[in-house]
């Protein structure tokens, strides 16, 4: 199970909005399959272990990572495979806590003869897919708040300027954060103060899905259909409001752009209503870059659930923009706060980050 474990980490980097998935099949104390679900639309991990299993699979035992599927998805069931194969034994680390496959997948490899054990390494195995985990059964994405920031807590000067606050190492990471999430989020303020591309910009990361997905909270649709947040292969959504120009809405189109008009008050979008489309997109993980309004928001409406913030030992001081924006709290006692904090030094900076 370590191995099934090791093999969904390690390949299951672009399956989202699938879960990680490692599969190895054991026969005579030797293992004559395995398989990592690498790519989203592609086999699954159990259709790999048998392929490279071949006649070998006969009465071999699986070990898996989460129960095999049992519906026609992208891919053809697992589960049926599994028997078409001689299987003898599954197990399994988890059950899957989708609500089209939970407990089905099971049911269908006992109706088959196929004896069927749970449980093993099962907390390594949530702690690797809690993001999918997470969305598919509360119903949105699971959200991260990034900031970089000086060591006074602010994300720009005075006048406005941010690069760079951290050092390239602390960059390098947050691209490899950006990489492991579906979607990044910012403000309009941001997309505008900054003009950001909100690609990952890692060497070897070339996904050809459009994934993660960029997108940009603007009421009024305030960008430029030129902005660099519509340039490249990356797909851009953008949430607006209902009394944003329609003009703006189809050039924005044009240029690629899904908009999407949800309710709002006092010019500030839901963030609900963001969430519930994001999700229906299946969007499983969501990174929010700021600004500091929205990260306000976000603490707010307790829909955030893990803070990572880049803190440069740089002071700034004066007026400078801060992560957490908005009114702010009056009664520290009612303030939120990091549980679970690690803090680890990335060359000159330091990153922390903690539950919500």
């Amino acid at each position: 199970m370590r191995r099934a474990l090791d093999l969904a980490q390690s390949r299951g980097r672009w399956v989202s909005p699938n879960p990680k998935v490692g599969a190895v099949l054991v026969k005579a104390r030797h293992i004559v399959g395995e398989g990592g679900h690498s790519r989203y639309g592609g086999p699954h991990a159990e259709i790999l272990a048998l392929g490279q299993a071949g006649p070998r699979a006969r009465g071999a035992t699986l070990y898996v990572t989460l129960e095999p599927c049992s519906h026609q998805g992208k891919t053809p069931p697992c589960a049926d495979a599994l028997i078409q194969a001689g299987i003898q034994k599954v197990v399994a680390a988890m059950w899957d806590p989708f609500p089209q496959v939970r407990g089905k997948g099971f049911q269908k490899l006992h109706r088959a003869g196929i004896a069927v054990q749970t449980g093993l390494l099962e907390q390594e195995a949530r702690r690797m897919n809690e993001t999918f985990i997470f969305a598919v059964t509360r119903d949105r994405p699971w959200v991260l708040l990034k900031a970089a920031m000086s060591l006074d807590g602010k994300i720009a000067t005075v006048s406005g300027r941010s690069r760079w606050i951290t050092g390239r190492q602390a960059r390098q990471r947050a691209h490899e954060m950006r990489a492991q999430c579906d979607a990044i989020l910012v403000g309009s303020g941001t997309a505008l103060t900054d003009n950001p591309s909100l690609t990952v910009r890692l060497p070897g990361f070339h996904r050809e899905d459009g994934w993660p997905l960029r997108v940009v909270l603007d009421s009024q649709l305030r960008i430029s259909p030129r902005a660099n947040l519509l340039k490249g292969r990356a797909k851009t959504v953008i949430f607006t409001s209902a009394y944003a120009p329609r003009g703006k809405e189809k050039a924005l189109a044009a240029r690629g752009a899904l908009v999407f008009r949800v309710s709002s008050r006092q010019k500030m979008l839901s963030l609900k209503a963001v969430l519930k489309v994001l999700h229906s997109l299946q969007v499983r993980s969501l990174l929010v870059e700021g600004g500091g309004t929205v990260h306000a928001s976000f603490l707010r409406e307790k829909l955030a659930d893990k803070v990572a913030l880049f803190v440069s030992p740089k002071i700034l001081g004066g007026r400078g923009p801060t992560w957490a924006g908005g009114a702010g709290i009056e009664n520290p006692n009612q303030a939120p706060y990091l549980k679970g904090v690690q803090v680890e030094r990335i060359g000159h900076d330091f990153l922390m980050r903690g539950k919500l």
